[in-house]
C-alpha cells in the first residue's frame, strides 16, 4: 500500500479550496492505473482533480513527487483560472525537491512528520 503525503504548504492551499484527502487518494489510485495528465520529468507529475460539483477542466491542478511505487508527495496545487502552468525555474526546484523526498530515509521522513512539515494521509486501500 503506497504512502501518501502532503506538504504543509499544500495542505494550507487545499483547505482554502475545500479539497479533501479522499480526493487526493482517488487521484493516486488513478495515477497508479496510468491516468497521469503529464510527466514533467524528475519524478514530478501533474494531475487534475475535480472538486465537488465542478468538472476536471474547471477544477484544480496538482503537482506530485512520486516514484510511482511506494511514495506520493502532493507538493503544489493551483486552480486553472489562477495560472496555466508552472515556470521553468519552479519546475527545476520541484525536481530537486522530488529527488530529496523520494530518496530520504525513513528516519528523516518520520522527523518531518513529527515537525508537521509533512502530513501523511491515512486511508483504506
Amino acid at each position: 500500500m503506497p504512502r501518501v503525503f502532503k506538504t504543509r504548504v499544500f495542505e494550507r492551499w487545499m483547505q482554502k479550496i475545500d479539497l479533501s484527502d479522499d480526493l487526493l487518494v482517488i487521484a493516486v489510485h488513478e495515477m497508479e492505473r496510468g491516468l497521469i495528465d503529464a510527466d514533467l520529468g524528475g519524478g514530478v507529475f501533474k494531475k487534475r482533480i475535480a472538486l465537488p460539483n465542478r468538472g476536471k477542466s474547471g477544477s484544480v491542478r496538482t503537482l506530485i513527487a512520486t516514484n510511482k511505487n511506494d511514495r506520493w508527495f502532493f507538493v503544489l496545487g493551483f486552480e486553472k483560472n489562477q495560472r496555466d502552468n508552472i515556470g521553468k525555474i519552479e519546475l527545476i526546484a520541484l525536481k530537486e525537491s522530488a529527488k530529496t523526498m523520494l530518496t530520504m530515509s525513513e528516519v528523516k521522513l518520520d522527523s518531518l512528520l513529527k515537525t508537521h512539515s509533512l502530513k501523511e494521509i491515512h486511508y483504506e486501500n
